[in-house]
């Protein structure tokens, strides 16, 4: 289990303010509804399944999912992220990066101040360089960084000068980040993303978790670039990653 200090506010929260468990949705891992989480970040439900090569990731809300974005600054540094994130344990080797580089997660994101998805035109307008702000995915590798605060997580920067095994869909930026290009799909209080992989079963043996949380760009690159700052709720209310595929 991650014993990630910044968790316990919610983790208490969750305790004082238990709202019934969502029944809608059957497996995964069931969380209560608290009222001091925003609505659209307060997860209710959150599970994996698969389908011969078809992986689809699943999170419900107790609101209206992805209806509140960050608000834009109009520049990069100190430039907020909003996300959906399953973290997991399957190894980073499977989607691109380097063997035990970290926690691997899917993330559904959106931020106003910058793109990190090159190579997709998410709002059909042409221009490849303005759709930071729709919500679209990314396989981020996360490690522990004191200097994202104490207990915290940030995105695994990449020295200058390194070379590491990284995916074709990098999007160019010095960290474990990859924009395989997954439309994530909202339908009122959840949402979906379905990923094909070459090696299934490599999925259906792992654990995962649901989280929540904004996350900051950094004045400085490897300040680090991306850290985790503001966690909004957690599915199981630990970060222990209870979840396995399937049941």
């Amino acid at each position: 289990m991650l014993n990630v200090r910044f968790l316990l506010p919610i983790i208490a929260a969750s305790v004082v303010n238990p709202v019934l468990a969502h029944s809608q949705h059957l497996g995964g891992i069931q969380a209560a509804a608290n009222q001091s989480t925003l609505a659209p970040f307060d997860i209710i439900h959150a599970k994996i399944t698969t389908n011969e090569n078809i992986a689809t990731f699943h999170m419900a809300v107790s609101g209206n999912a992805g209806t509140t974005k960050p608000t834009a600054t109009g520049k990069l540094a100190g430039s907020d992220v909003f996300s959906y994130v399953w973290p997991t344990t399957l190894d980073s080797y499977d989607v691109g990066f380097e063997k035990n580089a970290g926690i691997l997660a899917l993330a559904v994101t959106a931020h106003p101040d910058f793109d990190d998805t090159p190579l997709y035109d998410e709002n059909g307008d042409g221009d490849t360089k303005n759709d930071g702000n729709i919500w679209h995915s990314h396989w981020v590798v996360l490690k522990p960084n004191e200097r994202c605060g104490e207990g915290a997580l940030g995105v695994v920067d990449i020295p200058k000068g390194s070379k590491p095994r990284l995916p074709k869909t990098w999007p160019g930026l010095p960290i474990l980040l990859d924009s395989p290009g997954w439309s994530p799909t909202f339908n009122g209080n959840t949402l979906e993303v379905q990923i094909a992989f070459d090696r299934i079963d490599n999925v259906e043996n792992i654990s995962f978790d649901g989280v929540t949380s904004g996350l900051r760009v950094n004045q400085s690159v490897h300040a680090p670039l991306l850290c985790v700052v503001n966690v909004m709720d957690v599915a199981s209310g630990d970060l222990s990653l209870p979840g396995k595929v399937n049941l």
